[in-house]
């Protein structure tokens, strides 16, 4: 299992995500506050509030290379200010 921190700051981020998030055979949560939703679901993210960073839990060891595929997705909170 890891944890990171993601933007996804429109409509084309969110289902690039999904579909990432679709290729992966385990599961992957998004949680925003006490929120917390299936990443592989594109209702469930536009559920959350989309104009703050989201943590993002994927039950691997990210061998796979799911890191790599949402880099540009991390958020970097220096590049938001």
């Amino acid at each position: 299992m890891f944890e990171t921190t993601i933007m996804l700051k429109n409509f084309e981020a969110v289902k690039e995500f999904v579909d990432i998030a679709n290729s992966k055979d385990y599961d992957i949560e998004l949680m925003s506050g006490k929120y917390i939703v299936n990443a592989k679901s594109i209702m469930g993210i536009f559920s959350l509030d989309l104009t703050q960073p989201l943590n993002i839990i994927a039950y691997s060891d990210g061998s796979d290379g799911f890191l790599d595929e949402i880099a540009e997705y991390i958020y970097k909170p220096e590049e938001n200010k």
